[in-house]
């Protein structure tokens, strides 16, 4: 009842905390606005503590995040490996691929109504896949080394942009674009005047997406095969040690590269989209 009781206290303190600043003069300040989620996160974490720790709850069941920060800090070298491995040579590579392989097909089902009709339908088809079922296969057919994981990345984020882009690029008016002809414009000068920067929220909503399925589909890929090292292998042979403060670290790295991933897309689509009224 003890644990009970203390971890319902943080909570309260947690609330009327992040009250006291959500409704004070500085509410709508930056630094206010990054404090009451961060309170909020080191809240849940000292309650995680004391609800383990108290109900004595086994670390092979669910280790307290002290444990995993210490752990974190002690496998630093080991983390960044698998990081290097997992996110810059499996994810980050098949995400650029991906996303050229799907612009020059969303530009291809542009010019083509044959094309569109065609692509989409089997594009919403291949998104539904499940990874589990086309990683083993790219697997067999490329080895356990990062090409399988590109592969699986790439494929997992093809349609995603491709369906977000082509929706995008139809996204104007019938006014606009007879304006663009009457002043002469071709097909290429209206798709890089007018058409591409009218796309541009739907292309950023499609890249969005896309970063948490190369994180997933890279990790995922190498479950079934891969070399002595990357975020996956680790995970699961750290599972099956029950080195569960280990598999708590990597999830912890996954989360601050998506995160991170996540955010650094954001941040260029507020500068390249300035103009849209979900920027201002």
């Amino acid at each position: 009842m003890m644990a009970f009781a203390s971890a319902g206290a943080v909570w309260i303190a947690g609330w009327w905390l992040n009250t006291r600043l959500a409704h004070g003069p500085s509410s709508d300040s930056r630094r206010v606005s990054l404090l009451i989620p961060a309170i909020f996160g080191i809240t849940i974490l000292i309650m995680w503590e004391i609800l383990v720790r108290g109900l004595g709850i086994s670390a092979v069941i669910l280790p307290p995040p002290s444990m995993i920060g210490a752990r974190f800090a002690a496998e630093i070298p080991l983390l960044w490996a698998d990081f290097n491995q997992t996110i810059i040579k499996g994810a980050l590579v098949g995400y650029v691929l991906g996303t050229l392989s799907a612009f020059a097909m969303a530009i291809l089902a542009d010019r083509s109504d044959f094309l569109t009709r065609g692509i989409l339908p089997v594009g919403s088809f291949m998104a539904a896949l499940p990874i589990v079922g086309t990683a083993p296969i790219f697997v067999k057919w490329l080895g356990s080394g990062p090409e399988s994981k590109v592969a699986v990345v790439a494929v997992m984020i093809f349609f995603p942009i491709l369906v977000n882009t082509v929706a995008g690029l139809r996204d104007t008016t019938a006014m606009q674009r007879d304006l663009m002809r009457t002043y002469g414009a071709g097909y290429w000068a209206t798709l890089l005047k007018l058409r591409l920067p009218a796309a541009m929220p739907f292309i950023f909503n499609g890249l969005k997406i896309a970063t948490t399925l190369a994180l997933i589909g890279a990790i995922v890929a190498e479950f079934f095969g891969s070399p002595t090292v990357g975020m996956g292998f680790r995970i699961s042979t750290s599972v099956g040690q029950l080195a569960l403060d280990l598999v708590w670290a990597e999830i912890v790295v996954a989360a601050l590269a998506g995160s991170a991933f996540y955010g650094l897309v954001a941040f260029i689509e507020s500068r390249v989209t300035f103009w849209h009224p979900s920027q201002r």
